[in-house]
């Protein structure tokens, strides 16, 4: 016990890790669940499908030159044009029925609040570029600023603003080689061109959700485009993909596992267009969802295994 003359002692700060209770108490008192739906972080299959592409392409890459694995995993990563896309939208949003609870449409987040979350956002992918090969960061600039920045406005102009999306989001192809090996080889031009169709062919399904609203809002989208005539289109589209896919993985010397996982990967798009009913909001989410969290599981499988194997 402390004399009369001394301080008492400060007692030691509790070392208890945040319990589930204590991190949900916060996310509630500090309003965050606006600011992560902003992001889409808690849609994974939106994620997912800007994800893959960039995992195939790295996979590839790093089978070609022997990476090593540990540093094959330390180049993951994901990005954030969601932010600037809902700012420019807000207002097309709040026409929409699926879209008019987002963030910025329904006045929780101011715009001034958004434009601030996505400085930060970008701060934080500029720095993650820094350190990378001359290339990688021309790639990486053109990726975040142009291509990115001017996707929100094609929807207004064109009714062909997933083309734009498939390049801005499939430029990670490009990245992810030049990345690792300081070039842009044919192979990955191959599988930049695949992916683009891939893009077309899952955003023109993520796009038949929105349909009616589309034009009364006066959204333009290859869903409203195509019409009667999509599943001939996305059949089109699905082919382009699975033969540019092949001949990326023939030219960059994949094996017979990169071959079985493409088989697999042609049968998921076959069952996704026999099954989707374009006119039926709740089947497209379905089937886009499925490209987020199969489809590119399936292809990425194969390349892994190949990758593994080969080293």
């Amino acid at each position: 016990m402390a004399s009369s003359g001394e301080t008492p002692r400060a007692k030691p700060l509790s070392r208890t890790p945040l319990s589930s209770t204590s991190l949900i108490r916060i996310y509630h008192d500090y309003n965050l669940e606006p600011w992560i739906q902003l992001t889409r972080i808690s849609y994974f299959a939106g994620s997912m499908v800007v994800f893959w592409p960039y995992a195939w392409a790295l996979t590839m890459s790093a089978r070609t030159i022997s990476l090593p694995f540990v540093n094959f995993c330390s180049l993951t990563i994901i990005g954030a044009g969601c932010v600037w896309n809902d700012i420019l939208d807000r207002n097309f949003d709040a026409q929409v029925e699926r879209t008019k609870h987002r963030p910025l449409a329904s006045g929780r987040i101011s715009v001034t609040g958004a434009a601030l979350f996505l400085c930060v956002h970008m701060s934080i992918l500029i720095v993650m570029i820094w350190d990378v090969n001359r290339l990688a960061w021309n790639v990486g600039l053109l990726a975040l600023f142009p291509l990115t920045g001017i996707y929100p406005f094609m929807k207004r102009i064109t009714y062909w603003p997933q083309a734009w999306l498939g390049i801005a989001i499939n430029i990670g192809v490009s990245m992810a080689w030049a990345t690792t090996t300081a070039s842009i080889p044919t192979s990955s031009l191959v599988l930049s061109t695949g992916c683009f169709f891939w893009t077309l062919w899952y955003d023109t399904i993520y796009a038949c959700q929105d349909k009616k609203d589309d034009v009364n809002a006066g959204v333009k989208s290859t869903a409203l485009l195509f019409g009667l005539n999509t599943k001939r289109v996305l059949t089109l589209f699905g082919t382009s993909f699975m033969c540019s896919l092949t001949i990326s993985g023939i030219l960059n010397g994949q094996s017979l596992l990169f071959v079985l996982a493409v088989l697999g990967g042609a049968l998921h798009l076959v069952w996704q267009l026999y099954t989707v009913d374009v006119d039926s909001p709740k089947s497209c989410w379905r089937t886009f969802e499925a490209n987020g969290f199969y489809f590119g599981a399936i292809v990425e499988a194969g390349l892994v295994l190949d990758y593994v194997l080969s080293n």
